[in-house]
């Protein structure tokens, strides 16, 4: 007989298994509400990992509270990193005024460079949304009401035949002047260093928000200035690392 999961196991498969979690729910229903021994359970993992399917199944289908907490009092709202999955676990019921063990909101906590503070700001807007509106509860009406600045988790870009990407709009009060030269004229290779760091950059969700623009503006004075990346880190490199 195949011994019984457990929700340790069940929870490494979260990340990047979810399909084999549903699976494993249909044989052990009990998994679905189980937590580990810090109090991480399986609403907080499919958020954190943006697995719509699984959260839906958890909360819809197997009546996990959506406002489950783990030992530092936080619902899976404050592990999100998407704005869409901020959004999806609203109108699933997650009540984002509840605070932590230490007082505070999702958006409150979320509201710091090292966390997710476009997601904060989305928290934000749906908390004055519902309160405009005399809402008691946070609802997919509030939800749905909030400026669609905050309804894409990052700016979307296309791809040429080649695989590449389109350059990133330039802040306001600079100027990009595009024209030919000839290969002599040219110099030398662009510096991959600086093509890596704008491309990075641009695939960050606060690309469009002000310290994205900061660091766009950054890297293209130190392009102008010929700095090269080894005297600034990269921007994700002063981000929180999972």
């Amino acid at each position: 007989m195949a011994q019984a999961p457990t929700i340790d196991r069940v929870l490494n498969l979260a990340a990047d298994s979810p399909d084999d979690v549903l699976t494993h729910l249909q044989s052990h229903p009990e998994l679905a509400s189980k937590t580990d021994a810090h109090g991480y359970n399986l609403v907080a993992a499919a958020a954190s990992y943006g697995h719509d399917r699984l959260l839906k199944a958890l909360i819809n289908d197997y009546k996990v509270d959506p406002n489950i907490k783990d030992e530092d009092g936080e619902t899976a709202l404050f592990n999100v990193e998407e704005v869409r999955m901020a959004k999806e676990l609203i109108e699933l019921g997650t009540d984002l005024s509840l605070p932590n063990n230490e007082g505070q909101t999702a958006a409150e906590k979320l509201d710091d460079e090292d966390e997710q503070p476009a997601i904060a700001a989305f928290l934000r807007e749906i908390a004055a949304g519902a309160s405009a509106g005399g809402a008691s509860t946070w609802t997919e009406t509030a939800v749905e009401n909030a400026s669609p600045t905050f309804t894409e988790h990052r700016p979307t870009t296309s791809t040429d035949a080649n695989g590449t990407h389109p350059p990133p709009p330039l802040p306001n009060g600079l100027q990009l002047n595009v024209g030919t030269m000839s290969p002599g004229e040219a110099g030398d290779e662009p510096d991959p260093e600086f093509r890596r760091r704008i491309e990075e950059l641009a695939s960050h969700p606060d690309f469009q928000g002000e310290e994205g623009q900061r660091e766009l503006r950054r890297l293209i004075q130190d392009a102008i200035s010929g700095v090269t990346g080894e005297s600034q880190a990269p921007a994700s490199s002063r981000r929180r690392v999972d």
